[in-house]
């Protein structure tokens, strides 16, 4: 484990519907233990980070650098700009989404426990994911992964199976 630069590390890109934000996993490059991580993002003017969702295993925290806009948090909208700190425990009530609707970039860190298993639940969509093997956010091999419409959940004794 030693010390990075963020500025000696390559963006990763990410774009999936009106999700789109660059990522640099800082804990992740300094070799840190699976058990915090930490990310830089930056959104870019007008874009939304991650869909509205929560972790049942793993809380976060956002802290801006730069920018400003909005964040979602338990169904209100809070301003946030450079300073801001935002808690999101893993809960229902920890339940976010950061929006730039600013004129600039918007670069915040994202700090969370790395806890496995964890759930993570979207609200808006009704999906839920479950990640077994290796906590979200990690690019190790996971033993259970995937996403589930909460619609489709059936009884443990459906079929008997």
């Amino acid at each position: 484990m030693e010390p990075v630069d963020e500025s000696d590390l390559e963006w990763r890109e990410y774009e999936h519907g009106e999700s789109t934000f660059r990522r640099k996993q800082l804990a992740a490059a300094a070799g840190a233990s699976d058990d915090l991580g930490c990310s830089l993002y930056e959104l870019p003017p007008g874009k939304r980070s991650w869909p509205y969702h929560y972790h049942a295993g793993n809380a976060e925290a956002l802290y801006v650098l730069a920018g400003e806009g909005l964040v979602r948090l338990d169904d209100d909208e809070y301003r946030v700009d450079a300073g801001s700190y935002v808690p999101c425990p893993a809960s229902p009530e920890g339940a976010h989404r950061v929006v730039n609707d600013g004129d600039e970039p918007l670069r915040y860190l994202a700090v969370s426990t790395m806890q496995d298993p964890d759930v993570i639940e979207y609200p808006d969509s009704e999906k839920v994911g479950v990640f077994a093997g290796s906590p979200p956010g990690s690019r190790e091999e996971r033993t259970v992964h995937g996403y589930f419409r909460t619609a489709d959940a059936v009884d443990y004794w459906d079929g008997e199976n």
